[in-house]
């Protein structure tokens, strides 16, 4: 059966933010990771196997370990990688766990979290109740948006899909998208440089915020 999964609107991924980084008991903690998601477009357990050693902060590139047992280096704004390395330090550093994500006292995030951010969701925007919007509604969103400015090609690789078999991954050797236009892509997405882009394009919107306040503008 199709999926009637969709990119949402930009008043929506709006939405999303403004709830994640003003409301519930870890303001902070959420809009990381909805910022985290907007700009990777990586899936749930990408996001909460990320561990300090996968943070390149030089060249700003988190490691993404997902479904497959599949890895890839994807690009993120300066702004966020600072604002990951800023969490980690807050939180207790590598002392307290090698995952990113955790909690004040330390501990690394899971699963639950996701169950507490996506009800508080729908909880909060009617219309995300109505179309069960989950994280991977941010992932399609994201996706789209990479597809619609910069190509298939380019958006394959942000996303991280094994090559097609078959003639059409004959034809994919030659088209496969290099990581500096992943990077110039998500530049695109976040008006923000990034230090890999094949070049730096007109920002798409403002610059995006993390902490409370964020604003999603930029999809």
């Amino acid at each position: 059966m199709p999926s009637t999964r969709h990119a949402l609107d930009l008043d929506q991924v709006v939405d999303i933010g403004r709830v994640a980084s003003t409301t519930g008991d870890d303001c902070e903690l959420d809009a990381l990771i909805v910022r985290l998601h907007i700009e990777t477009a990586c899936r749930r357990g990408g996001l909460l196997a990320l561990t300090v050693a996968d943070l390149n902060v030089e060249d700003c590139l988190v490691k993404l370990r997902e479904k497959g047992e599949t890895e890839r280096w994807q690009p993120v704004s300066p702004t966020l990688m600072v604002r990951l390395v800023e969490h980690v330090a807050l939180r207790g550093g590598e002392q307290a766990t090698r995952r990113v994500l955790r909690y004040r006292s330390g501990r690394p995030v899971g699963r639950r979290r996701y169950d507490y951010l996506t009800k508080r969701i729908r909880e909060q925007l009617p219309w995300a109740a109505a179309l069960q919007v989950s994280a991977h509604w941010i992932r399609h969103t994201t996706l789209t948006f990479v597809e619609r400015e910069c190509g298939y090609a380019v958006a394959r690789a942000y996303a991280g899909h094994s090559e097609p078999g078959g003639a059409a991954g004959a034809t994919y050797t030659y088209v496969r998208a290099s990581l500096p236009e992943v990077a110039r892509a998500l530049s695109l997405l976040t008006g923000e440089p990034h230090p890999l882009a094949s070049s730096t394009p007109a920002a798409i919107g403002p610059e995006t915020p993390v902490r409370p306040g964020i604003t999603t503008g930029t999809v």
